[in-house]
């Protein structure tokens, strides 16, 4: 009887062998997934700054062929008397832009002049790929419901309360324009920065007017040469802030074609309003602009160049950024 043993008695991995195997596959995933993650975002990030490039390009076309930049809304002031009392409710900045993304059969389902309520159903609910962030979503799901919702309500008599309101919905996005700061105000007076003609920014509510029978054209128009600060160091339009809770939800990230709804499509920044993180809800998270990428947020500027601008860039740049014409030096950070 042989003392050695032969190939044969060995018959495959012992369990503690297999055991050390499984652990050290375990530690070479674990290893492998945040950079395999951060591979992804960064990819979605530069697809992210593309459509950006593309925002901003559609807008520079616009401008070129009506020599002026698109009005986020039509918007009368505040007390407006006739004929600047009109303006509402009428198809955003973003639809006027869709001719020149190569989306002109979309644009002529369009009545510019009309209602946000008067337009077809299957229109106003359509999303547009080039208007969502990668990080956050597909088009699968960027549609805000139609809702009742209470609101509260008071009169000059200092009475009122809660009535129910129907809230109309519609696609949403992720890109804001960029309406200015806050420096003409937020506080109910005739220069908040929300009336036509009254924002700091490039693509800002403009005041209506009649043209011929119903149909509406703007008055305040924004051209490059009242962007005197420069308009690569002007924000043009940029990523709205939206807390994961609140995606497609309004007031938060409301129907982007509905002009009654200012914050789904245009954003203020500046002192009071900072860039925002996609987990942040303070009392300005309905204002600003924001990202769900990590540590920055994308931007496109007025020449079309885009750029990511760190989150916590102090709220002074940031202003001179979205200001066109304040003068401030410290720009395109």
């Amino acid at each position: 009887m042989s003392c050695c043993r032969t190939s044969k008695d060995r018959q495959g991995f012992t369990l503690v062998e297999l055991l050390v195997v499984i652990a050290i596959i375990g530690i070479l995933i674990g290893m492998l997934l945040p950079a395999v993650q951060q591979v992804r975002e960064t990819a979605r990030r530069t697809q992210c700054l593309n459509r950006l490039r593309q925002i901003g390009l559609a807008t520079v076309m616009f401008h070129d062929t009506q020599e002026a930049f698109p009005p986020a809304r039509l918007y009368p002031k505040k007390n407006a008397v006739a004929p600047y009392d009109l303006g509402a409710d009428q198809p955003t900045w973003l639809v006027r832009i869709l001719p020149f993304l190569e989306q002109q059969a979309f644009y002529d389902q369009w009545d510019l002049s009309a209602g946000y309520t008067d337009q077809l159903e299957e229109v106003v609910s359509r999303p547009m790929q080039s208007f969502v962030c990668p990080s956050r979503r597909s088009i699968d799901n960027a549609q805000a419901p139609t809702e009742t919702q209470n609101v509260l309500v008071t009169s000059p008599c200092g009475c009122g309360g809660f009535v129910q309101v129907k809230v109309v919905g519609g696609a949403t996005g992720d890109y804001a324009g960029n309406h200015g700061d806050l420096s003409p105000g937020s506080t109910g007076s005739e220069a908040d920065y929300y009336y036509g003609g009254n924002g700091t920014g490039v693509i800002i509510s403009s005041q209506a007017k009649r043209i011929s029978g119903s149909k509406l054209t703007w008055v305040d128009r924004i051209t490059y040469a009242h962007l005197t600060d420069g308009s690569s160091n002007t924000a043009l339009a940029g990523e709205l802030h939206v807390s994961p809770d609140n995606l497609n939800s309004i007031p938060y990230n409301g129907p982007i074609y509905n002009g009654e709804d200012l914050a789904a499509f245009t954003r203020v920044g500046g002192p009071g309003v900072p860039i925002l993180t996609g987990t942040s809800q303070s009392v300005g998270s309905i204002l600003g602009f924001g990202s769900w990428h990590p540590g920055t947020c994308n931007f496109v500027y007025a020449d079309g160049s885009t750029k990511a601008i760190q989150n916590g860039i102090d709220t002074v740049t940031l202003g001179q950024i979205c200001h066109r014409s304040d003068g401030g030096v410290q720009k395109n950070q």
